[in-house]
């Protein structure tokens, strides 16, 4: 069985289309574990209007952020795998059926993400369009599974949460708390890539919306930096592997010439 966690709030306008993509899955063995983080509209209501006995819902006492839902979330499910899927966003009919396939396949991996199809602010799309099309051409030359640590030091090459199949097992092992709560998939991927291997899926199986309300997009930004640091000495202190100091030494340079040479393009 696969669980799906999806943390929920304030998106009854979205959430109708999440699910419904979910119920339409050509693989049937999940269970759809929705927290709502204490909603102030419908959502609630929305979500018990489905009639269906694999849909679980558990709404939270009081607010507790991304970080403590998405936890509960994991602490409810059941299933082997868990699947993160945000409240605006979809997955399409065979996105359960494929990763399953690669999953049973390649025992070795430890999370199976996706490539993302863009879809709502116009604005928004071609933004990140651009700014992802280096991303993509990264992950398609590389030949899964693979083992993706140092990839994620400058960059976070996996999309979106909604993209991601990782082992329950897994997620129970590694900390919950990023240096910025806003990047908080960025900080798991990172811990979870100097775990096992990643394998990535060259198709859109994924429907990321992109608009104005969305978490990232009102949070405040700060350096990414900060977090790659944090994220990384973390794993260092719990695996005391020195490879990993020594290969920042050696990546922070060209990180720092990389902030350089966009100052002086801009």
């Amino acid at each position: 069985m696969i669980s799906i966690v999806t943390a929920s709030y304030n998106y009854e306008q979205y959430i109708v289309e999440t699910i419904q993509s979910v119920i339409n899955q050509t693989y049937t063995d999940w269970e759809l574990i929705v927290v709502d983080d204490c909603s102030t509209d419908n959502s609630v209501e929305v979500i018990k209007s489905f009639n269906d006995e694999r849909i679980k819902l558990f709404v939270n006492e009081k607010n507790l952020g991304l970080k403590g839902t998405i936890e509960k979330g994991i602490e409810e499910a059941k299933g082997d795998w868990v699947v993160f899927l945000e409240s605006d966003d979809m997955i399409t009919p065979d996105y359960l059926e494929k990763k399953v396939e690669i999953a049973q396949k390649y025992p070795e991996v430890n999370l199976i993400f996706n490539d993302c199809e863009f879809f709502g602010d116009e604005k928004r799309i071609e933004l990140f369009s651009k700014r992802l099309k280096k991303t993509r051409k990264i992950l398609s030359g590389k030949k899964y599974p693979c083992n993706l640590f140092y990839d994620f030091f400058v960059s976070n090459k996996i999309f979106t949460f909604s993209s991601v199949m990782v082992k329950r097992e897994e997620l129970l092992q590694i900390n919950f708390d990023p240096k910025l709560d806003y990047l908080l998939d960025w900080h798991l991927w990172i811990q979870l890539a100097y775990r096992g291997k990643f394998y990535y899926v060259d198709e859109q199986l994924t429907k990321w919306r992109l608009h104005t309300e969305s978490y990232i997009k009102n949070s405040q930004y700060k350096s990414p930096f900060d977090l790659q640091l944090k994220s990384y000495s973390d794993v260092f202190k719990q695996s005391k592997d020195f490879k990993i100091i020594l290969k920042i030494l050696g990546l922070l340079p060209l990180w720092y010439a990389r902030q350089v040479k966009k100052f002086l393009i801009s």
